[in-house]
């Protein structure tokens, strides 16, 4: 797990980088006033840098610059692992310090910003579409979710056995809608087609899941307005 002082050092080797991209030519001392951090660091920060395989050029007496022509490479993210940093974000946000969730915040700002159109828009529904509550037991209860996910943001109907507390189990087609965590358990939201309203669903009691092929019209509601309406 990474310290504050990690995500200050990477956050700031990320800036360097992108400082470095922006401009003909950086001095350690403008890196260092800029970054509020002494000399000796920006040159330790230049090694790293260069160890990761980044073509920095030292210009004697000038200052540092990208070897001609070389860019970062655009970050390809599947739409999955996009799904999965948009749920990272919604657990940063209940980080009790308020400068590393700012931090997490432009970083996730900077993946979104290199997201293909589509998939930063399902991005973006899956952020509005999920409530997260802290797992104080931190368990690992349900293998569902990454699917999930994926069928919400598509809107794809989606089958499921499904067991109640009752120990019934029953074979359900739902439209999911959001996905809420609570202290114990992640929820689904869905519109259950056999009951022809919206129901909970913890994921724990799903026993099988099937995405089929059929799409379902999009929930013209927000998540805020669902508990409005229905609780």
């Amino acid at each position: 797990m990474m310290n504050d002082n990690d995500t200050k050092r990477l956050s700031r080797l990320i800036a360097i980088l992108t400082q470095l991209q922006t401009k003909r030519l950086l001095t350690a001392l403008e890196l260092a006033n800029k970054f509020a951090v002494s000399v000796r660091t920006i040159y330790r920060d230049i090694k790293t840098l260069q160890h990761a395989g980044v073509p920095i050029l030292t210009e004697e007496g000038k200052g540092y610059t990208l070897m001609e022509g070389y860019r970062i490479p655009p970050v390809m993210f599947t739409e999955k692992q996009a799904n999965a940093l948009i749920l990272a974000e919604q657990l940063v946000l209940k980080n009790k310090d308020a400068s590393f969730v700012k931090d997490y915040s432009e970083a996730i700002e900077k993946v979104k910003a290199v997201l293909g159109h589509k998939v930063k828009d399902k991005a973006n529904l899956l952020s509005e579409r999920t409530r997260f509550n802290q797992n104080i037991n931190s368990e690992k209860n349900s293998n569902n979710l990454s699917d999930l996910q994926f069928a919400l943001t598509n809107f794809y109907l989606t089958k499921i056995d499904y067991t109640n507390e009752a120990k019934q189990t029953t074979t359900r087609s739902i439209e999911p809608f959001a996905l809420v965590s609570t202290t114990e358990n992640w929820l689904l939201v869905a519109f259950c087609r056999s009951r022809n309203n919206f129901r909970f669903f913890r994921l724990d009691r799903i026993k099988k899941l099937e995405i089929l092929t059929e799409k379902f019209a999009a929930h013209e509601m927000t998540l805020q307005e669902y508990f409005d309406k229905y609780h």
